[in-house]
């Protein structure tokens, strides 16, 4: 049986639109895959040194509540396997930061403000501390619960402010990152 013309072209036009498709869902799996082990070794190439059990972070509680004395919570656990260290081309040079604690500016997340204070030890950054993050509102609260562990442990293993923007908490990473950038810059 012959297929009329105009049938068959609707049939290229779908098989071209399928493998397109396809084509793009294949690209951004490697990509995210490539992310995911770019992540990885990034990891792997921090620093090795011992990661607290616990951190406090100032994340008031989900019931809404006030924050008690500028924030201050039970401790979150953000521990994280001991990395082993290989030196690499990407891995940020140690030794760069004078010793001390240093404090950012206050940086605009519109829901909120963001500050951290950088502590700087042997020349490298081994703490960053939240002092004030968007915490008024439960959707805040519950983003935020999230995003300040793994943005404080990001810039830990980065050693700089260049550190990944949260998915959901983009106003907070980049304030994050203003902040952080502003407290590492009074480090130098």
């Amino acid at each position: 049986m012959i297929t009329p013309p105009s049938r068959l072209s609707s049939l290229v036009r779908a098989a071209k639109k399928f493998f397109v498709s396809a084509f793009v869902v294949l690209a951004y799996t490697a990509f995210v895959i490539q992310q995911h082990f770019a992540g990885a070794s990034a990891a792997d190439t921090a620093e090795s040194t011992p990661a607290p059990s616990q951190v406090a972070v100032n994340v008031p509680p989900a019931t809404g509540a006030a924050p008690t004395q500028a924030g201050t919570l039970p401790p979150v656990d953000t521990a994280r396997p001991a990395a082993t260290s290989r030196p690499t081309a990407t891995s940020a040079p140690r030794g760069q930061y004078t010793d001390g604690e240093f404090t950012g500016s206050v940086a605009n997340a519109y829901w909120g403000e963001v500050q951290v204070k950088v502590v700087i030890q042997n020349g490298s950054v081994s703490d960053v501390q939240f002092l004030n993050y968007p915490h008024d509102r439960r959707t805040s609260v519950r983003i935020n619960n999230v995003a300040v562990p793994y943005l404080r442990t990001e810039a830990i293993q980065a050693q700089t402010a260049r550190v990944h923007i949260v998915s959901g908490a983009t106003l907070t990473s980049e304030a994050f990152i203003e902040s952080l950038g502003s407290a590492l810059q009074a480090a130098h």
